[in-house]
């Protein structure tokens, strides 16, 4: 059988599926008897780290997740914020990290597929795409990601609008791929995934089904990479984003028609995943002979575990079925009734009338096993000792044209950032923004991680990581309304790793109760690591923001506007991009005031309408953002600053360079004692230079 056989060890079925002894009694437990070998497929599935979250289920709950504007938390396919007016946005951060070490392409392509789904199954229309990279160096590996991303998105034709590339060779043989997507829906047509109605028929649509992706949850997500890792190919899913985007197109309109009372994404563990936690509150059969093959030789226990893309679960009242049927004839979708809900609680599975399993639903998701390891708190570190970086000039030119900081239009040339036609402000600094239409509302979205702070102190860098995302949405106008996190850390059953994912989301905590947003979905991406070598704890954080009129945010400073540093947190060169370029990563990370950083962000968006460029200082310090700033604008500053290293490259908490006509200065100003916030005014702009350095190197430098 494949994948059920167990290799020549001769070990036991459970622990070839990945299944500990104490797990197997468990499931005797609570099923009252042993699994059959079919049961014990799904639960090996279910019960993964990638599907049940075993040992990060318990920390999530310390993040705050409720909010006066939610309208879904986690739990669902996605978040769903209300924005008023009727209208609201779901939005969520995934992983697809595994897949894309092995096999770049799809990898990165079916990553996209998969959480273009999970906003479709929340009723929402997906209208815009990030992405979150971290590889090794710009090379092959990340070139082919970045095609996966592009072709996929492209075709399916939702705008690619911003995210990160960061290049650290800590990721060099294990890549993290994180894609986000925001989607619209109206209020009332909030769909949840949760089976109801007994006699309600369940529909599989869109894709056949085949042998692409099995294993993937629990032999890619929930192990470690080796060796051998390049074996695993086969579990990598295949993406067609022609038949993604017809899916898309269906979902809409059988929401849009009222023709389904549920839907829920086919990703993860295949149909056993989607149907067991469709089947949590009520109850499932299925029949495996109706599903639709693409290769008619599928045994059963492949066919409920195949992880195929595009494909998707809908319960239909029985009298709707063949209205739902017509639609996906006319998409030209695979689709087929192939169970009904039940009251019996239980997920049950049929091939030609006999039954392979019948298990309680809530032991494949309540149920899974919640371990708690250890912890084991890593040394405080000492701060690091000075850094012998060239002059600030040779310096800035230097970080501008960096991996990590140069431009990144290489990338994002790639994709559709504009199809829709509601990109307002496009890739390239800080938050893009999308319009709602009709009128001149607009979302900001941002998507951010902080592996380098992290890795000096995982507290921190969980805050950072939250605190950026809401600083870049501010930054284009944007109120902050909720996060979306995805964690990607090494082995949990380790208890240094087990800090680290403690830690960092004690860190996320904090920084969103001070700037009073919730975590309202996400995705947890453990054992990231690859003979035994962890990548750094990297907590990457996507934020919505609300903007009240697209028509009034920061673009580019003008001649003769006054330029301010907002902002006075602790800076340091420990954990900086002037570290890793002039010396070794480490010492310790800037403390990071929380209260400071919320009314930062606060003051941001409350006088955005008044300022001509608002950017966040990140990547390089204050003197690379002045440049960035100019080189965007097109027109240089005059700036008075210390021309020490540490106040010119440092990076800790918060920062913001604005500029704004010297008659709305006394506002800004006024705004910014009302909040306690540090504003300084350090120069004009008008200059063909900045800090003397001419304005074409800057921009030579920036998109070499």
């Amino acid at each position: 059988m494949g994948y059920l056989t167990a290799p020549v060890a001769e070990q036991p079925l459970h622990r070839t599926l990945g299944l500990t002894d104490g797990e197997l009694d468990r499931i005797c437990e609570l099923l009252g008897r042993e699994p059959n070998d079919f049961e014990l497929a799904v639960f090996s599935l279910l019960w993964s780290e990638h599907c049940a979250y075993k040992h990060s289920a318990p920390l999530l709950n310390r993040l705050p997740t409720v909010g006066a504007r939610v309208l879904q938390g986690p739990g669902e396919n996605a978040g769903v914020v209300d924005l008023g007016d009727g209208e609201a946005v779901a939005f969520k951060v995934e992983s697809h990290n595994h897949p894309s070490a092995v096999e770049p392409f799809q990898g990165a392509a079916t990553g996209i597929g998969g959480i273009l789904r999970d906003i479709v199954a929340m009723g929402a229309r997906p209208i815009a795409l990030l992405d979150g990279l971290r590889f090794g160096a710009p090379d092959h590996d990340f070139e082919r990601a970045v095609a996966g991303i592009g072709n996929y998105g492209n075709c399916v034709g939702v705008a690619t609008v911003g995210g990160e590339a960061v290049f650290d060779p800590a990721y060099g043989d294990n890549c993290l791929v994180n894609a986000m997507c925001v989607g619209l829906l109206p209020k009332e047509r909030l769909t949840r995934a949760r089976a109801r109605g007994v006699g309600n028929v369940v529909v599989l649509y869109g894709a056949t089904t085949g042998r692409d992706g099995i294993g993937g949850a629990s032999v890619l997500a929930s192990q470690e990479l080796g060796d051998g890792a390049g074996e695993k190919r086969p579990s990598v899913q295949i993406g067609d984003p022609f038949t993604g985007k017809k899916l898309i197109e269906a979902s809409v309109e059988l929401v849009e028609r009222g023709l389904v009372e549920s839907l829920q994404d086919c990703g993860a563990a295949g149909l056993a995943s989607s149907l067991s936690e469709m089947a949590r509150e009520a109850g499932i059969d299925v029949h495996l002979e109706r599903v639709p093959l693409r290769e008619p030789d599928l045994e059963p226990w492949e066919i409920i575990i195949s992880e195929s893309q595009e494909r998707m679960v809908a319960v239909v009242q029985p009298e709707r079925l063949g209205n739902v049927l017509e639609v996906c004839r006319r998409w030209e979708l695979a689709a087929a009734p192939i169970g009904e809900v039940t009251d019996t609680g239980e997920l049950r599975c049929f091939h030609d009338h006999e039954v392979l399993a019948a298990v309680p639903a809530h032991t494949l998701t309540e149920d899974a096993p919640r371990y708690r390891v250890p912890a084991a708190p890593r040394p405080v570190s000492q701060p690091a000792g000075p850094v012998a970086g060239p002059p600030p000039r040779e310096a800035l030119l230097a970080l501008l044209a960096s991996p990590n900081v140069r431009s990144r239009a290489w990338i994002y040339r790639r994709y559709d950032h504009l199809v829709g036609s509601r990109t307002v402000r496009r890739p390239g600094l800080d938050a893009a923004v999308l319009r709602l239409t009709p009128g001149f509302r607009g979302l900001a979205v941002s998507l951010d991680g902080s592996g380098r702070t992290c890795r000096l102190d995982p507290h921190t860098g969980g805050a950072l990581a939250v605190l950026e995302a809401a600083r870049n949405v501010a930054c284009a106008g944007g109120e902050p309304l909720a996060v979306t996190d995805c964690l990607n850390f090494g082995n949990p059953e380790k208890p240094e790793i087990a800090w680290e994912l403690a830690e960092a989301i004690d860190g996320m905590a904090a920084a969103c109760t001070a700037l009073g947003i919730p975590v309202v979905s996400g995705n947890v991406s453990l054992y990231n690591e690859t003979d035994g070598r962890p990548i750094p704890p990297t907590p990457v954080v996507g934020c919505v923001g609300l903007v009240p009129d697209v028509r009034a945010i920061p673009r580019r400073w003008r001649s003769g506007d006054l330029v301010f540093v907002a902002g006075a947190p602790e800076l340091r060169l420990d954990g900086s991009e002037y570290q890793a370029l002039w010396g070794k990563t480490g010492g310790r990370a800037a403390s990071v005031d929380v209260a400071a950083e919320a009314a930062l962000v606060e003051w941001l968006w409350r006088t955005a309408s008044r300022l001509s460029l608002a950017h966040d200082v990140a990547e390089g310090g204050l003197a690379v953002c002045l440049a960035e700033a100019a080189i965007v604008s097109g027109v240089g500053v005059d700036v008075q600053l210390p021309q020490d290293t540490v106040t010119l490259f440092g990076e800790g908490g918060g920062q913001a360079v604005v500029a704004c006509a010297p008659g709305e200065a006394e506002e800004l100003v006024a705004e910014s004692h009302k909040l306690g916030v540090a504003l300084r005014c350090v120069g004009t702009v008008g200059a063909g230079h900045v800090l003397g350095v001419p304005l074409a190197d800057l921009r030579e430098a920036w998109r070499t």
